[in-house]
């Protein structure tokens, strides 16, 4: 029978190494995506303002530049929904499994 783990334990791990490198490995990841992502929206948001002339360009029949821009901040968001799936698969999973295991291990 599983015994849970008691809040000092969680406090214990929170305080660890191990715990400060998962933490350290995320944010390795989101702040710079987050940064790149906001200012990739800005761009687009700020061209759709002021630059008219430039996003209602023609590119292929009733296409423009500014239905291109839109269509591609979705695929950027998949892109990086994607791509942190995979970061996250091979460098915070294993490590939260450490983590957990540890924990676990050491409630019994």
């Amino acid at each position: 029978m599983r015994v849970p783990a008691s809040s000092e334990r969680y406090l214990e791990v929170q305080n660890s190494e191990e715990f400060d490198r998962l933490r350290t490995t995320l944010r390795r990841f989101i702040f710079p995506t987050t940064v790149a992502f906001i200012l990739w929206y800005a761009l687009y948001v700020l061209l759709s303002a002021y630059a008219r002339d430039f996003m209602a360009i023609k590119l292929i029949g009733h296409v423009n530049v500014a239905l291109i821009f839109g269509l591609l901040q979705f695929l950027s968001t998949f892109l990086i929904a994607w791509y942190y799936s995979r970061y996250a698969a091979q460098k915070l999973d294993p490590l939260a499994d450490q983590i957990h295991d540890g924990v676990e291990g050491s409630s019994e």
